[in-house]
């Protein structure tokens, strides 16, 4: 057994994720020293009597070669810095990267995160939100893109659901070792997520969540994929400390909007205000977070039949008057024309249903008329 492994898997007892401080300690000693000082060897710079104190004694408890094999009979692997299958972005996290991951599940880690989005959001959400996390999540996972989220309830478990339903591929990142799921409701789908895709930790087996170890998952979530989109969360959101991670480490950073009415968007827009992208389909998020040439199709509105006629001629069209019949010379100054140009695309305006002679004058049918009011509508 490669001895940095056993004791990187001997730290992940003793610190918390996402301390930077034993993170300094690795890059500046390696980490054979910090395991030596903390199994008896002189306190590390910067760390308390008290601090120090808690983490001998912790250290005393870990087992890193239970650890292994109880992951091995598990189907969980340890993945390290360095190694074949280690995400390289993950170092952008510097003194806060993990000490390893443990992966349950057969794909490739490093593979499936180079083209990767996270979908996260509240997990009290709305009919809205969960329906827009399973449609957003069945785009990219069509579109060859592997959706990660945290597991929880809410927008997170819709994400999983619709990438695993679109048969696409899908990582959860836990914030607990991945041998226990958490929630407890959710056993069956992060079960399923092991078969068809991966499920991620930092926490060795058996280990348990916190508050605050869900608030630091976030920041792995962050950096292992090409950006976040945010899908529902109120102001004081988990989610929301995953979009700022994912900011700061310069990767994409988009909300869906929602109502302006509903606390449950209150957040996303705050965080859209705050320059983040907003997008509403897998369309839009993969022409921000793929490659070049990737585009989401141009929206229009519907094309209306007046929208087919000449420039010159729907200037004519716009002349006429809504309710009365007018001369031609007086339809050809509001076109700026002549007369004898208006009279003749007048005629082919009446041959296409848009215009009746009236006597001497001319004036909208009844379908031009609403074309007119409909177009406007849609202006």
């Amino acid at each position: 057994m490669d001895g940095e492994v056993l004791d990187r898997v001997f730290l992940t007892r003793v610190v918390e994720p996402g301390d930077e401080l034993a993170g300094r300690w690795v890059r500046e000693f390696g980490v054979s020293e910090v395991v030596r000082r903390v199994r008896g060897g002189r306190a590390l710079p910067g760390v308390s009597a008290r601090r120090w104190s808690g983490l001998r004694a912790r250290a005393a408890r870990a087992e890193p070669e239970r650890d292994l094999a109880e992951a091995r009979a598990a189907g969980v692997r340890f993945v390290t810095p360095g190694g074949s299958e280690w995400p390289g972005q993950l170092d952008d996290l510097a003194d806060a990267r993990p000490l390893g991951l443990w992966v349950r599940g057969r794909p490739d880690l490093r593979m499936w995160a180079l083209r990767s989005v996270a979908v996260v959001g509240a997990r009290a959400c709305t009919e809205y939100g969960a329906h827009m996390a399973v449609t957003l999540a069945a785009g990219l996972a069509e579109r060859g893109w592997v959706v990660v989220s945290g597991g929880a309830y809410g927008v997170d478990g819709s994400a999983h659901r619709g990438a695993l339903g679109a048969g696409g591929a899908t990582v959860a990142v836990l914030a607990c070792g991945v041998d226990r799921p958490y929630p407890r409701g959710h056993t069956e789908l992060i079960a399923r997520i092991a078969e068809q895709g991966l499920v991620v930790g930092e926490l060795p087996p058996g280990d348990h969540p916190t508050p605050s170890r869900f608030v630091l998952r976030n920041r792995v979530i962050a950096a292992l994929t090409r950006g976040t989109v945010v899908v529902e969360a109120a102001y004081r959101s988990g989610s929301l400390v995953t979009a700022r991670a994912a900011d700061r480490l310069g990767r994409y950073t988009m909300g869906v909007p929602g109502p302006a009415t509903s606390a449950l968007s209150a957040g996303v827009h705050e965080l859209l205000r705050g320059g983040a992208e907003l997008v509403t389909d897998a369309a839009e998020v993969i022409e921000l977070v793929g490659d070049m040439g990737e585009l989401a199709p141009v929206r229009r509105g519907p094309v209306l039949p007046r929208d087919l006629l000449a420039p010159a001629t729907r200037r004519v069209l716009a002349a006429l008057p809504g309710r009365r019949a007018a001369a031609a010379d007086e339809i050809a100054r509001g076109a700026q024309t002549t007369p004898d140009d208006t009279i003749a695309r007048l005629y082919e305006l009446t041959a296409l249903g848009f215009v009746e002679r009236h006597g001497d004058g001319w004036k909208l049918t009844r379908q031009a008329v609403m074309s007119v009011r409909t177009g406007s509508q849609h202006g």
